[in-house]
C-alpha cells in the first residue's frame, strides 16, 4: 500500500480529474471590441498588473501646450517610455481613463483626443485596446493641461 500525505494526495487528485491550480494557459480575455476600446477586460488570477499614475503633457520649449490632439500624443509618449523601461509595453494597458477640460474656446476636443489615442491602440504596431473611460471636468491641477491620463497594465507571468 502506498501512503501519501494528504497535500500530495490532493495535487494527485486534481492532476488526473485535470483540475489546475496554476495559471498556464491563461490568457487576459477581451470584449466587446469597438474602434478604440473592448467593454469588458478580463484579468484571470496570478496575472502581474502595473498602475501608473494620472499624468498629462509636458510644456513646450516656447511655453505652449499644444492642442488635444498633440497632448494626448505627448501623454501616450511618456507612458511609453516608462513602460518600456519597466519592461512592458503599451500592449499590456488594459484601461484608460481620461480626465479632458474644454480649451480656450470652450469646447471640448474628444475627435482630438481620439485621433492621438488612435497612434497608439488598435495599430498595426498594438493591436490591443484597452478598456476607457473619457470624462470631461472643470478643471485640472496643472493649467495649460487639457486632459490628464492614468493607466493600468496586466500581463500573464
Amino acid at each position: 500500500m502506498i501512503k501519501f500525505s494528504n497535500s500530495l494526495a490532493i495535487a494527485a487528485l486534481l492532476v488526473v480529474t485535470g483540475i489546475s491550480t496554476g495559471v498556464v494557459g491563461q490568457e487576459i480575455e477581451r470584449k466587446g471590441e469597438s474602434r478604440n476600446f473592448y467593454t469588458t477586460i478580463m484579468i484571470p488570477p496570478g496575472a502581474e498588473t502595473l498602475y501608473l499614475s494620472g499624468t498629462g503633457a509636458r510644456q513646450n520649449a516656447d511655453g505652449t501646450w499644444g492642442n488635444m490632439e498633440q497632448q494626448a500624443i505627448d501623454t501616450f509618449n511618456r507612458f511609453k517610455e516608462t513602460l518600456e523601461a519597466e519592461g512592458w509595453s503599451m500592449s499590456d494597458i488594459v484601461q484608460v481613463r481620461a480626465f479632458a477640460v474644454a480649451g480656450a474656446d470652450g469646447v471640448l476636443d474628444f475627435d482630438g483626443f481620439n485621433r492621438g489615442y488612435q497612434q497608439f491602440f488598435g495599430t498595426a504596431e498594438n493591436p490591443m485596446k484597452p478598456v476607457r473611460s473619457f470624462v470631461q471636468i472643470a478643471g485640472l491641477v496643472v493649467p495649460g493641461w487639457l486632459v490628464e491620463i492614468e493607466i493600468r497594465a496586466a500581463r500573464m507571468p
